[in-house]
């Protein structure tokens, strides 16, 4: 597989998503969320300099709520990615576009991968800009910062590649609105059963907490933001709570992620792009 060709069709897909209506509606929701989030974490501040927080409070609180935000640009970051893969792929494979570029010869495979980095390029991009703008905004705001920076948005990165091997894969069989479509679907169904299976682990209910790792096995979006949430929380929040309490709040994070499930993570990555490929070298063009 010529690395040139690979390349160049990144640089391409990179250059045309720059040029979508998606790239201008994701600009605009992450300065309107930095902007509120300014504002927020400012009266939080205030409010801690005039007594009516304790230092515990604050802590407490800076790191819930910066989960909150980071969880809303996890959400944006998901929403670019998976309505970008869908028309980069599925919708110049419907115009014809993809045929004209196979002809001459260029590897279906390479053609997928080329296609992919560029989506990984733009998404790993997008996470650290606003995240590290983010973490600056509450810096100036608060005085807070987070323990672990740095992990923490590369586990927001994974996560948005994760989520844009499967739209891809999605891509290369329904039409660019559907695989959107599901691709955010799955993406919001998983965390809903992380959730579920934090309730069940605060509640010492085996069965429930079951649904929250078999969602993180299958798709590891959940279990990688919720890595990302436990380098972005001051660790002395969890010793506020209960043994186990802490288990039930959605934007709290009791354990870092493991190197065996951040493999998992990889080897996911490479079995849905290796499926993506195998579909795609089989559609008619």
């Amino acid at each position: 597989m010529p690395v040139r060709t690979v390349l160049t069709i990144a640089g391409l897909t990179l250059r045309e998503a720059s040029r979508r209506k998606v790239m201008r509606a994701l600009g605009v929701l992450t300065v309107l969320l930095l902007a509120l989030s300014a504002w927020g974490f400012s009266q939080l501040g205030a409010a801690a300099d005039d007594g009516g927080l304790t230092s515990g409070e604050k802590l407490m609180a800076c790191s819930q709520i910066l989960n909150l935000v980071m969880f809303g640009f996890s959400l944006i970051a998901a929403l670019g990615t998976a309505f970008l893969a869908g028309p980069t792929l599925a919708g110049e494979t419907e115009s014809g576009i993809a045929l004209a570029m196979l002809a001459r010869p260029i590897r279906r495979s390479a053609f997928l991968l080329g296609k992919w980095l560029g989506l990984v390029v733009f998404g790993t991009v997008y996470v650290v800009l606003a995240g590290v703008a983010q973490c600056l905004v509450v810096l100036a705001t608060s005085g807070y910062w987070p323990p672990e920076p740095a992990t923490a948005l590369a586990l927001l990165a994974a996560q948005a590649i994760v989520l844009l091997t499967l739209a891809v894969l999605l891509s290369t069989a329904v039409s660019p609105m559907a695989s959107g479509v599901v691709s955010i679907g799955l993406f919001g169904s998983a965390w809903v059963a992380g959730v579920i299976g934090g309730v069940g682990a605060a509640l010492d209910n085996e069965a429930v907490e079951r649904v929250g790792t078999v969602s993180r096995i299958l798709l590891p979006t959940d279990g990688l933001w919720r890595g990302a949430m436990h380098g972005f929380q001051d660790p002395s929040v969890l010793h506020r709570f209960a043994a186990g309490e802490f288990e039930a709040f959605p934007f709290l994070s009791v354990h870092s992620l493991t190197a065996a499930y951040l493999a998992w993570a990889v080897v996911w990555v490479v079995l849905v792009w290796s499926v993506a490929a195998a579909s795609f070298r089989r559609r008619n063009l």
